[in-house]
């Protein structure tokens, strides 16, 4: 009697294990099934969201937000973000291709510098893509380091508009006194010679935002006689005020943004 009794008290011991291993699988296939919900949904407003900053509908803003930063992540490193360089030069050549210059040698072009000629993507890493609060003493030292690498598919761009004849200009809200030296060498290292001149903050333009700093500068070269022709930039203020060519061309970013 008492060795059928164990057996049945077996049978139930076994019977509540496996329903115990059944309901702790059930819970955590449900628990999958959330996250990959989630996981989902952060995607699409990751996705949004990327696209409304593009279009300018986002402004202004610190800091990416915590939901988009796997979606940025890949975004800038997986290709894609390359890709669409690609495909903007492009349509930038296709442009500058249908240009007639004259012979005046004041055909101009300007390019910004920071995430347009050259990348600062290995700093915003650190900071988790834009996630993190800009610091200006780190991107400082970052700078500092001379080691931003060209933007490849700008990089092809300066060179053809070099070839065409065009003057082109890099304009940048890097502090001259500062930043002016390693700025110049940076860029020559990765190629960026033959421009017409490298434009960085002057001490009159302290404080003043991108869009006044960058408009007084083109307003200037126009007064010298240029013709812009074309002006590219990573951000809307780089594209934004006055004298800003004949088209303007925004390339993505969506780590950070400048008013």
């Amino acid at each position: 009697m008492m060795l059928k009794i164990i057996k049945i008290l077996h049978l139930i011991a076994a019977g509540l294990t496996y329903l115990l291993a059944l309901l702790s699988k059930v819970l955590v296939s449900q628990k999958e099934k959330e996250k990959r919900e989630q996981a989902a949904e952060w995607e699409a407003y990751a996705l949004s969201w990327r696209v409304a900053v593009e279009a300018n509908n986002v402004r202004p803003w610190r800091t990416v937000p915590p939901e988009c930063h796997t979606h940025v992540q890949t975004y800038m490193s997986s290709g894609q973000y390359h890709s669409d360089l690609d495909l903007i030069v492009k349509q930038i050549l296709s442009y500058a291709q249908t240009l007639t210059l004259s012979h005046d040698g004041f055909d101009a072009w300007i390019l910004d510098v920071d995430d347009t000629c050259v990348s600062n993507i290995s700093y915003y890493q650190a900071k988790r893509f834009g996630c993190d609060p800009f610091d200006s003493a780190i991107f400082k030292a970052w700078i500092m380091k001379g080691m931003c690498p060209a933007n490849r598919a700008v990089k092809v761009l300066f060179d053809a508009l070099i070839e065409r004849g065009f003057k082109v200009f890099l304009l940048t809200g890097r502090d001259e006194a500062t930043l002016g030296k390693i700025t110049t060498e940076n860029l020559h290292n990765e190629g960026f010679v033959g421009y017409e001149r490298l434009i960085l903050r002057s001490p009159e333009f302290k404080g003043q935002s991108a869009v006044r700093y960058k408009s007084a500068i083109r307003k200037a070269i126009e007064g010298e006689g240029y013709r812009i022709w074309g002006n590219v930039g990573d951000q809307w203020s780089d594209l934004q005020g006055e004298c800003l060519g004949k088209r303007t061309f925004k390339l993505p970013n969506p780590m950070y943004f400048i008013s």
